[in-house]
C-alpha cells in the first residue's frame, strides 16, 4: 500500500521536475551567464559556466536592467493590468452564467457545460483572427452599432486596449465558469430557503450563504484566468496592435529580434517571480486562516 502510495506521488512530481523544475533552472542559468558571442550559444556548456560563474561570479546585469529600463518596468504593469482587469469581468460574467448551470436540471447542466467549452473545439488562433473580423472598423460590431443609430460612424475598438480585454475575456471565460460551476453545483441551495424563512432578502442570502460557500470556485477561477493572462502574448498582439506592451510581448521580442536571450531569460523569471511571490502570500495568509479556525 506504502509502494502504491509512493508511485502515485511520484508521477505527478517526475513531471513537474522534467518538465517545469528542469527548464525553470536552465532558464535561470540562462539569466545570469555571461553574454555570449554573436553567432555562438547563449547558455554555455555546464562546465564552462561553473568555470566562469567561480572565477567571476553570477552575472547580475540582465536584472539590474529590469530596475533601469522604463520599459519593463511599464511591460510588467500593462501585463498585471490587462491580467487583472480580464479576471474581474470574467468572474462579473462568469459567476452568473456558473449559476444558473448549478441551478439548472441535470438534464440541462451536460448541454450548458458543452456550451461553456464549445469554444475549445476550435483554435485559439482562428478564435483572435475572427474576433479582428468583428473589431475592425467595418466589422460586424461597427455595423451593429451603426445599425442601431448608436453611432454615426465606425468607432475604433480593434488595436486599443478595449479589444485586448475584449479578447482576454472571451478566451478565458470558461477557465471561470467550469471551477464555479463546480463549487455552485455542490451548494445545498435548501439553505437559500432556510435564510429567506429567517427573514433574508435575496441579496442578503447571497452575500451570507452563497457567495461564502462558492469562494473556492472563485479563488480557482480567478487563478486559472489570472495566471496564464499575465503572459498572454498573441491576443495583445493580433488586437492591441503596437501599442499594447505586456511583457510576453517583450520576451518574445528579446528572444527573437534582439536575439539577447539572457535579457529574455531574466524578464521570464522576473514575470514568474511577480505572479508566485503574491500567491504564495496568499497561500500563507490563507492557511494561517484555517489554522485560526
Amino acid at each position: 500500500m506504502k509502494g502504491a502510495r509512493w508511485l502515485v506521488t511520484a508521477v505527478p512530481l517526475a513531471w513537474l521536475g522534467v518538465f517545469f523544475l528542469l527548464p525553470f533552472l536552465v532558464v535561470v542559468a540562462m539569466s545570469v551567464a555571461p553574454p555570449a558571442a554573436p553567432g555562438h550559444s547563449p547558455l554555455p556548456a555546464p562546465s564552462g559556466l561553473l568555470r566562469e560563474w567561480a572565477t567571476n561570479g553570477l552575472d547580475w546585469r540582465n536584472y539590474a536592467a529590469l530596475f533601469r529600463d522604463s520599459l519593463y518596468f511599464d511591460a510588467y504593469l500593462n501585463s498585471l493590468l490587462f491580467a487583472g482587469v480580464s479576471t474581474f469581468a470574467c468572474l462579473l460574467l462568469g459567476y452568473p452564467i456558473a449559476y444558473g448551470i448549478a441551478r439548472a436540471r441535470p438534464a440541462q447542466r451536460a448541454m450548458l457545460l458543452m456550451l461553456v467549452v464549445l469554444p475549445f473545439w476550435t483554435s485559439s488562433l482562428l478564435r483572435n483572427y475572427a474576433l479582428i473580423g468583428i473589431l475592425k472598423g467595418n466589422g460586424l460590431l461597427n455595423q451593429v452599432l451603426m445599425g442601431l443609430g448608436l453611432v454615426d460612424s465606425p468607432v475604433e475598438i480593434l488595436h486599443t486596449d478595449l479589444a485586448v480585454y475584449i479578447g482576454i475575456v472571451y478566451g478565458y471565460l470558461p477557465f471561470m465558469v467550469l471551477p464555479l460551476a463546480a463549487s455552485l453545483m455542490r451548494l445545498d441551495f435548501t439553505l437559500l430557503e432556510a435564510a429567506a424563512d429567517l427573514g433574508a432578502r435575496p441579496l442578503e442570502a447571497f452575500w451570507r450563504v452563497t457567495w461564502p460557500l462558492s469562494r473556492p470556485g472563485v479563488v480557482a477561477g480567478s487563478l486559472l484566468v489570472f495566471v496564464p493572462a499575465l503572459g498572454e502574448f498573441v491576443i495583445p498582439d493580433l488586437l492591441g496592435g503596437p501599442r499594447a506592451l505586456t511583457i510576453g510581448r517583450v520576451i518574445w521580442t528579446e528572444f527573437f529580434s534582439n536575439r539577447d536571450w539572457a535579457r529574455a531569460a531574466a524578464v521570464a523569471v522576473g514575470a514568474l517571480v511577480v505572479v508566485a511571490v503574491p500567491l504564495l502570500l496568499f497561500e500563507r495568509r490563507g492557511g494561517r486562516k484555517e489554522a485560526a479556525t
